[in-house]
């Protein structure tokens, strides 16, 4: 398995496992969602459906650039979200978090965006030069 591979599998695993918790555990999220927005299960379902496509979408050299740009869009749309845990200091249940940590935790959106735009870069073939026998 090449670097590449392993990085886009990487980042499916954390986009689907995190579309999963949306799904499975969508109480935590709901919390998060900033008043303005109506209907905070159907946001936390549509963004865990989201995170999920995107996720396997990496994988899939067809619906790669796609799903780069629909991540993208995601992680941005939900920074309200993450704004919001940090200003109301929610912590999910049981757990204590310090609010420092709460707004370093913002730092992490560009730092996943730019991951998202670094691993599914075209490469090879798709970017006008003969790719290496086994690459993704």
């Amino acid at each position: 398995m090449g670097l590449r591979a392993l990085r886009l599998g990487l980042l499916s695993a954390l986009f689907v496992g995190a579309g999963c918790l949306h799904l499975v555990n969508p109480e935590p999220f709901a919390q998060i969602v900033p008043p303005f927005i109506p209907w905070p299960g159907w946001a936390v379902l549509v963004s865990g459906i989201a995170e999920i496509a995107g996720g396997i979408g990496v994988l899939v050299p067809a619906t790669r650039l796609p799903a780069r740009w629909g991540l993208v869009t995601l992680l941005i749309a939900v920074f309200p979200a993450n704004i919001y845990m940090a200003a109301e200091k929610i912590a999910p249940a049981g757990m204590t978090i310090a609010p420092w940590l709460l707004w370093g935790r913002l730092l992490l959106q560009p730092l996943l965006i730019w991951w998202v735009i670094a691993a599914t870069k075209r490469t090879g073939a798709a970017a006008g030069t003969a790719a290496p026998a086994g690459s993704i």
